[in-house]
């Protein structure tokens, strides 16, 4: 079966496996908080920097289509939240709400990787916003223009009836999160937090 289906550890490429072991660990480090550039007005945690096993697993996820990433990262996600809970950081009743993506990229992308993670953590989770169309691509983009560019081009679609926590893959600057955390809360919805897979 494994010459016909070859597998390798989503993470660090690793033979044999989907995920291995050493990555695993590293997934599971409880999240820590960090400062971003823009600031959203709400605490921001990140599992981890945006590099080696991680930034491989999160690219192989969203960009080659290895949604059988999903159990393992799920597990981690849930994992990062429990700690938060525990913590007192987080209700534990909070919704997940992905990161706004556009429509057009979840449909490339077979759904959006991220709502499909966070639906698989067992906690309740909802699609409550997505961007416009009109948004370009962030790469590349200084700060300012990235503020820029996010400004008025997320779109609140469900309004979540508890407090939220956000979940993004890779928190940058904030300027999506800070965003986000200002249409949710102008529909009278609290945010908690947001909660990065990884940060760079």
């Amino acid at each position: 079966m494994e010459l016909l289906l070859p597998r390798s550890c989503g993470g660090c490429g690793r033979a044999g496996v989907r995920w291995c072991q050493r990555c695993q660990r590293q997934w599971l480090a409880p999240p820590r908080r960090i400062s971003t550039t823009t600031d959203p007005h709400v605490p921001v945690w990140s599992m981890g920097a945006f590099g080696q096993s991680r930034r491989r697993s999160i690219i192989h996820l969203k960009e080659r289509g290895r949604r059988d990433l999903i159990p393992f990262i799920s597990a981690s996600v849930a994992a990062a939240v429990e700690y938060l809970i525990a913590a007192g950081e987080l209700d534990h009743d909070a919704i997940l709400v992905p990161a706004p993506t556009k429509r057009s990229s979840a449909r490339k992308r077979g759904g959006d990787p991220v709502y499909a993670v966070c639906k698989k953590t067992g906690y309740r989770s909802e699609q409550a916003l997505w961007e416009k169309e009109s948004m370009r691509d962030s790469v590349g983009l200084d700060v300012a223009a990235r503020r820029r560019n996010v400004m008025g081009k997320v779109e609140l679609v469900s309004r979540p009836s508890r407090p939220v926590l956000l979940v993004d893959d890779v928190v940058t600057t904030g300027a999506t999160i800070a965003e986000s955390v200002a249409v949710l809360t102008s529909a009278g919805v609290k945010v908690r937090g947001a909660l990065g897979w990884a940060s760079s």
